[in-house]
């Protein structure tokens, strides 16, 4: 089995090494984090492993994962590549979402075979993360020799490994942003609505329930395309017309981000072809005026 060292010994660094320590895919060795308790902590958790005070004390490893924040990936790779850390065809990786492995260029400059590989996962609680983990999507850019080794590497503990284009990893994170973090603040705009009207946020959140749920069922099971309800699905001009008066005069944040949506159902409605052309260019008209 290749060895492993891990940089920055978090949330995520610990559990994807304590699911390959416990399928037997990588022999964990150094575990340095932002401090020696910490070290220590992971190595705890992860059940195998040295925990190391500095840089000066990991060994040459096959395998590097540098789980560190975001900002601090590209300086961990420099500072191990300046003290000789990396050989030829060793491999070094990062499970960032929103940088790519070019950010790992200094290791690269070593000889090293560089990836990243990101799981489409939230890792509030280690514990919870390792017993969940299976069925995880998880985005994979870099060398091929690298992949190779990643590859199956998360595929062994239940990953789903999907490869993207480096050069659009942003959008990647972008995507995962928009449905996951955006549709929170969609659903608060809704209850505002709600609330405007009359009704208080505990009711709207109760009667939104059914109705947000089965709308995402849809959209999983049958494509937006034809998930989509409601007034541009029909071709409704003068029903959206109103929407936006009512929006205008109210809050100039909810009206334009019912524009902003508004203008891509239309091409959600365009797509199946239920509605009239031209009751959907009025309603073009209207939301982009």
């Amino acid at each position: 089995m290749k060895t492993l060292n891990i940089v920055g010994a978090g949330r995520v660094g610990r559990t994807l090494a304590s699911l390959w320590e416990e399928k037997h895919t990588f022999v964990i060795q150094d575990v340095l984090d932002g401090s020696e308790s910490g070290a220590r902590s992971a190595v705890a958790f992860i059940g195998d492993g040295k925990p190391a005070a500095r840089l000066d004390d990991l060994r040459h490893a096959d395998t590097w994962m540098i789980t560190t924040p975001d900002r601090q990936i590209g300086e961990a790779a420099a500072r191990l590549a300046a003290a000789g850390r990396f050989r030829p065809n060793d491999i070094v990786f990062h499970c960032s979402g929103s940088l790519s492995s070019a950010d790992l260029s200094a290791a690269a400059g070593a000889g090293a075979l560089v990836a990243s590989v990101h799981p489409l996962k939230t890792f509030a609680e280690p514990r919870d993360a390792v017993r969940t983990f299976a069925g995880t999507y998880c985005a994979a850019e870099g060398t091929d020799g690298a992949l190779q080794v990643l590859q199956p590497a998360f595929e062994r503990i239940g990953g789903t490994v999907s490869l993207i284009d480096a050069r659009a990893k942003v959008i990647y994170h972008a995507a995962s942003v928009i449905v996951c973090n955006y549709l929170t603040a969609l659903m608060e705009t809704g209850l505002r609505c709600y609330e405007q009207s009359g009704i208080d946020r505990e009711t709207a959140a109760a009667m939104t329930e059914p109705i947000v749920r089965e709308t995402l069922e849809n959209v999983l099971s049958l494509g937006p395309a034809h998930a989509l309800t409601g007034p541009i699905a029909r071709g409704d001009a003068s029903v959206v017309d109103r929407h936006l008066e009512a929006l205008d005069g109210w809050d100039e944040r909810v009206a334009r981000v019912y524009r902003a949506l508004g203008t891509l159902a239309v091409e959600l409605a365009r797509s199946r072809g239920d509605a009239e052309a031209d009751a959907l260019d009025r309603i073009d008209a209207l939301l982009t005026r």
